[in-house]
């Protein structure tokens, strides 16, 4: 687990399952992501990170609020699964719940992911996201991380006319 100042990065719970179902449903959170998920693709996707988990030892991780231990969305790290960046690359990765907006959670959170991953000796991590999401720019931003416009490419997972393609990538070095 990784604590910051008002969050607990965590691995997940089965009951991190609702409420990750239900910001997965929110079609706002979803905006530069893909269409709203089903319960069934939530609940796969919290497969996929505990399998991570074991394989690699991390994920993005569930993330709450010390304060009150609500789940608030996920942050942490991932190796990147497709050919689209340099093969090997580690990707920070967050999603937080609509009402947990604006705060500095994510920039809180991204910031710990990054110092966590550096102290594990991991030597570049990036993050990425599609060319509109200027919030989740502007974590990456934040958090001291480097835009890399010689990496940014089209998202292999989506269909060609697609505006949520083309993304943009950042980097952060310890």
């Amino acid at each position: 687990m990784i604590e910051t100042a008002r969050l607990r990065i965590r691995p997940w719970r089965d009951s991190d399952r609702a409420p990750f179902a239900e910001m997965g449903r929110d079609a706002e959170v979803m905006r530069y992501l893909g269409p709203p998920l089903s319960r069934e693709d939530s609940d796969a996707a919290i497969d996929r990170m505990n399998v991570a988990q074991a394989a690699h030892g991390f994920c993005f991780w569930a993330l709450e609020q010390k304060a009150d231990g609500a789940f608030i969305g996920f942050c942490g790290l991932l190796p990147v699964r497709f050919d689209a960046v340099p093969a090997g690359s580690i990707e920070a990765g967050w999603r937080l719940r609509r009402a947990s907006w604006g705060q500095g959670y994510a920039t809180e959170a991204a910031r710990a992911s990054l110092g966590w991953g550096f102290a594990l000796g991991i030597e570049s991590i990036i993050a990425f996201t599609t060319v509109a999401n200027l919030p989740s720019q502007r974590v990456m931003q934040r958090t001291g991380m480097v835009r890399r416009a010689d990496l940014d490419f089209h998202h292999p997972r989506l269909a060609a006319d697609d505006p949520l393609r083309p993304h943009v990538v950042y980097e952060a070095t310890p």
